[in-house]
């Protein structure tokens, strides 16, 4: 379901974001929205995207998600809207890939977060979720490809 998981270095970041703070049920509804706000805050200032997508999860409940919703810039974009500039700094992180639906993230990340305790790693609350290959780039789910991040605590 998921690559072997590996540590490695990520190179900070500028991104144009969009905060989140759902109930779970309503999730499907503010994503794509949010994710074309952000998007074309990128496109219409010239700055991006210059890399896929990705959300970068702060807390992590049952009831609710509470997240950024990022695209990669190569400049800080103006504040426009829901649309801020931020940075994802550099940091070392535990990475996986999982490939397939959306609908199976959730069992994924379960099987991610078990390598993780095997491994013995000290890992921060937030996580990081990066849309490589989805249904903007193939209609098969099969070739889906989702990258997922732990910050690592040293």
């Amino acid at each position: 379901m998921i690559e072997e998981s590996r540590i490695v270095q990520m190179p900070a970041q500028l991104v144009a974001a969009i905060h989140i703070d759902t109930p779970r049920s309503r999730i499907q509804e503010v994503m794509g929205p949010g994710i074309q706000e952000a998007m074309a805050a990128a496109r219409d200032q010239g700055v991006g995207p210059v890399g896929p997508w990705f959300a970068h999860h702060l807390k992590v409940s049952r009831e609710r998600f509470d997240l950024d919703i990022c695209i990669p810039v190569s400049s800080p974009v103006k504040p426009t809207g829901r649309v801020k500039s931020a940075e994802r700094p550099a940091m070392r992180v535990v990475r996986t890939v999982y490939r397939g639906p959306y609908e199976g993230l959730g069992d994924a990340w379960h099987e991610f977060e078990k390598s993780i305790q095997d491994q013995g790693l000290n890992t921060a609350g937030d996580m990081y979720e990066c849309y490589l290959v989805g249904p903007e780039s193939s209609q098969d789910p099969a070739d889906w490809r989702t990258e997922f991040c732990r910050p690592i605590l040293d």
